[in-house]
């Protein structure tokens, strides 16, 4: 199995100087299980380069043990300081291409065409596309060959609107993630409960909420991919 994994290389808000980039849990959840299933795994993002870390993401409280140990792993932060780009990898074939989320994905994802012909190419070629937290704004713009929104009709999540607030990002992001997938007529799903893990699967498509839905997540999609 190959699988792709997408990450951010914006490292600040636009609105601020304030530090954003990649959310850690959300990529290592789905590094550490598909290293286990032996999958070969390709890390790339937009420009890429090195991968921004945003700080939120390594503090105590949120740091889970998976995490923090990829933190302390020179090999592992070495790779993230050179990670493919995107257009290097788009004639490749993958089983799944997962988007990572963090807040700078709400930057560099949603008007990548890059990003946007290698999602078509995968739902298109019947396999799994998968996006977590920020990083389903992705999918926002990705147009089928038919023209019609990939996502339109589809089930859903995201990092919804009152998370936002939690986060008190509300006036730092760039748009309204959730009313944007909204737009797009999806069926919008979210936990009951703000900030727990929430995964909806709708065939090929898998996402998940937010960084706290990063375990469900990876073991939602290794389990979907060995099927």
């Amino acid at each position: 199995m190959r699988i792709l994994i997408i990450v951010t290389n914006t490292d600040k808000y636009a609105s601020s100087n304030l530090p954003t980039g990649l959310w850690l849990s959300e990529l290592t959840h789905i590094f550490h299980s598909a290293k286990e299933q032996g999958y070969e795994i390709t890390i790339a993002s937009p420009s890429g380069g090195n991968i921004p870390i945003d700080p939120e993401s390594l503090k105590p409280m949120v740091l889970d043990k998976i995490s923090k140990n990829y933190w302390s792993d020179t090999a592992f932060r070495e790779l993230l300081q050179h990670t493919k780009r995107l257009d290097e990898v788009s004639n490749q074939q993958f089983d799944c291409v997962y988007l990572a989320g963090g807040h700078g994905t709400m930057y560099d994802f949603p008007n990548d065409t890059v990003l946007q012909a290698i999602i078509r190419q995968q739902y298109e070629s019947n396999r799994m596309v998968a996006a977590i937290c920020h990083g389903v704004g992705g999918l926002l713009n990705v147009k089928l060959s038919n023209g019609d929104y990939l996502i339109k009709g589809k089930k859903l999540t995201g990092f919804d609107w009152f998370e936002e607030s939690i986060a008190r990002r509300k006036t730092k992001v760039p748009f309204n993630l959730e009313a944007a997938l909204k737009e797009r007529n999806v069926i919008y799903k979210k936990a009951f409960i703000p900030m727990t893990s929430k995964v909806v699967v709708d065939g090929n498509l898998i996402t998940g909420q937010n960084p706290f839905s990063s375990k469900e997540m990876a073991k939602k999609v290794i389990q979907e991919l060995n099927k």
